[in-house]
């Protein structure tokens, strides 16, 4: 089993940062969602471990009220 990386892993996190963000410029709320949707999906098969992809959601589900 897999642990998930939550430490800082990106060598150019801003660069990154500004990728994802441009991907959503000129984007409806809708479509916004629906890209970010594609984009999980994408990375979660890529991951491909069912422990991991878990072990995110439930950190991503922890501060959100």
């Amino acid at each position: 089993m897999t642990t998930l990386i939550t430490e800082a892993n990106l060598p150019r996190p801003d660069d990154f940062y500004q990728v994802l963000t441009d991907m959503h410029r000129d984007l409806s709320d809708e479509q916004s969602a629906d890209v970010n949707a594609r984009l999980i999906l994408l990375l979660s098969n890529h991951i491909g471990e069912q422990d991991v992809l878990e072990e995110a959601m439930t950190i991503a589900r922890e501060h959100i009220s």
